[in-house]
């Protein structure tokens, strides 16, 4: 065990570096950098002096060469130093994101609870009551979930149950109301996705011989099904848990636009828009490390749901 868990956080470190190495080098070969929108905005459009332009690369170290520029972010990032942003007067990145992440956090957990419990639920109901209306009607509700992007889903919710009925705020989630609309759309997708994964691995997983061994043993249909059936059914889905956990809670562009919600999500398409590295690269790395956690505790998970896995 203690083995595996090792292997995995080389691996998982090896992942990072890698996400690291790549994203630094891409970012430097878009043209223009922050700093020259930046300086352009303070004087007006004129060109930039070149005093000016020099101390401000001296500044924020892209005067040097560029391998050196990388060997200080890595050395920064040991340290868990991002670096200061290009367009954020003042605050380091480390500050921006953990000042956008609790709404981003806060809105994922919540959906990722939502979307689990309802996505296993609502596909064992469909599996155990195959063709039957209810089963149609969940698949007729995924299909939707699945189909249907996010901010119009957004949009219609505001619609419908800020304007036309008032029971929520329309913007910010200052109040715990604000909260719905926010967890409901951005776990629409995930909790489609979850019913029919579900509902498709119960299916297959019925058709077992052992599970029709253990019906013919007189065990009861609740036992058959939700601690034979249901267990092994669940494998899959553990599998698709994992990452979706951490891209919810990373936040999404479009949700936190349309609702109004200062999250890291909607930090990290301005970084990309103002060609702010910095912000880039610490976002980059936040959700990688986020990423490479969830997947390894899904590996982990996969012991305790089936025995018969070994950590080698």
């Amino acid at each position: 065990m203690l083995k595996y868990v090792l292997k995995r956080i080389l691996s998982a470190l090896v992942t990072i570096f890698f996400i690291i190495t790549i994203t630094f080098f891409l970012m430097n070969l878009v043209p223009g950098i922050a700093i020259t929108n930046v300086m352009r905005d303070i004087l007006g459009g004129d060109l930039i002096a070149g005093i000016i332009k020099l101390a401000m690369e001296a500044k924020y170290g892209l005067d040097q060469p560029l391998w050196k520029q990388y060997i200080i972010y890595l050395g920064n990032f040991l340290r868990g130093d991002f670096g200061v942003s290009y367009t954020k007067a003042g605050l380091t990145v480390n500050k921006v994101i953990a000042d956008g992440f609790p709404f981003s956090l806060t809105i994922g957990i919540y959906a990722s609870l939502v979307v689990v419990f309802a996505g296993i639920l609502f596909g064992s109901v469909c599996a155990l009551r195959q063709n039957k209306l209810i089963d149609r009607f969940f698949m007729v509700l995924s299909t939707l979930g699945s189909t249907i992007p996010s901010f119009v889903l957004a949009t219609g919710f505001l619609f419908l149950f800020s304007k036309t009925l008032g029971l929520v705020p329309a913007f910010g989630v200052d109040e715990v109301a604000g909260y719905i609309g926010p967890v409901l759309v951005i776990g629409a997708f995930p909790l489609s996705f979850i019913t029919r994964l579900t509902r498709t691995s119960l299916v297959e997983v019925q058709q077992q011989d052992y599970i029709r061994t253990a019906r013919s043993k007189g065990i009861s249909e609740f036992k058959v099904i939700y601690k034979h059936a249901l267990r092994n059914a669940l494998l899959p889905v553990v599998t698709y848990i994992g990452p979706m956990v951490a891209s919810i809670v990373t936040g999404s562009f479009v949700i936190e636009t349309v609702f109004g919600i200062p999250g890291v999500g909607q930090l990290f398409t301005d970084s990309i828009v103002n060609r702010d590295y910095p912000l880039i690269m610490g976002i980059t790395v936040f959700f990688a490390v986020l990423l490479v956690l969830a997947v390894l505790i899904v590996d982990l998970v996969y012991v305790l749901i089936d025995p018969r896995i070994k950590l080698d």
